[in-house]
């Protein structure tokens, strides 16, 4: 029996940061994650006596689907993604099932179900926990086996997680060798003076160094609150993966789950951001329709 597996969310969008923004896109989100993240919006993220946590006060009573969830301001804004307490709300699949409930949710009258220019993402949760890798790579051998693929695939992930699945390497070196195609990696790596998670547990650029055996494209992608400490944490962090070879491009964006959020710290984070050099993001997702589930 095919085994299956746990996901939180399929939806057809655009990619709303970093390089891609834009580019029509597929989502699967994987249910699963080995952080946590919620120091994200606290007054003081490093002090986690002092968390205001709306994900774990909900009263889950009227809620039928994942999908009626309201964006938390505070914490990490998918912890629907990996709290046990909303995993009620979760689907289940075989790889197979999962890639054709990806093709149907982005089949319209203009592309007939072909993939044509559209983007894959896979997201969390946290996409390289090691049955989403299974999972992922799966799906991506059903679509090549339909001839009808995805050239352009992102895994958006924190960086901690080491790559376990037999063949997972050998099969993203084909896929961009003899298929064409392009693996991106778009790297967050999660700032203790931001999201809350310690530096021994969250900062891993040994790790991200070793994905570049199987793919050199890719992104460091972080999230600044405008603090002066978190400015001075980008610049160590950012030294550490330069040491350890990767030399992907920086992009900053501003800390907030919401439009309202965001434009608290925004227009500082990126004025900070765009004189010391580095490229700004934002959440265009939310900007174009507001502060929902499945955009």
């Amino acid at each position: 029996m095919s085994k299956k597996y746990l996901y939180s969310e399929i939806f057809d969008s655009i990619q709303g940061e970093g390089q891609y923004t834009g580019v029509p896109t597929a989502w699967l989100r994987f249910f699963l994650c080995n952080l946590q993240c919620n120091g994200f919006g606290q007054d003081d993220p490093t002090n986690p006596d002092t968390y205001d946590l709306p994900y774990e006060k909900i009263d889950l009573t009227n809620i039928d689907k994942l999908e009626d969830l309201p964006v938390w301001e505070k914490g990490c804004d998918s912890s629907y993604s990996w709290s046990k307490k909303f995993k009620k709300y979760q689907s289940m699949g075989t790889a197979d099932e999962i890639a054709d409930k990806v093709r149907a949710a982005f089949t319209n009258d203009y592309n007939q179900g072909m993939w044509l220019n559209r983007h894959m993402c896979f997201t969390g949760g946290e996409p390289l926990m090691k049955t989403a890798q299974q999972c992922s790579m799966d799906m991506m051998k059903k679509w090549i086996d339909e001839r009808d693929f995805p050239r352009a695939v992102t895994y958006e992930t924190n960086g901690t997680k080491e790559i376990e699945v037999d063949g997972f390497v050998e099969f993203w070196n084909e896929y961009r060798d003899v298929w064409g195609c392009e693996l991106f990696i778009s790297c967050s790596p999660k700032l203790w003076t931001v999201a809350g998670e310690k530096t021994e547990r969250a900062i891993k650029p040994e790790i991200v160094a070793s994905y570049q055996q199987f793919t050199n494209r890719g992104q460091l992608k972080f999230v600044i609150n405008g603090t002066k400490e978190c400015w001075e944490e980008l610049e160590t962090t950012i030294d550490n993966f330069r040491y350890h070879g990767v030399e992907w491009p920086v992009w900053v964006m501003p800390v907030g789950a919401t439009v309202e959020g965001q434009e608290l710290v925004a227009a500082d984070v990126a004025t900070e951001a765009f004189k010391r050099g580095y490229n700004v993001s934002a959440r265009v997702h939310t900007y174009l329709w507001g502060n929902t589930i499945g955009v």
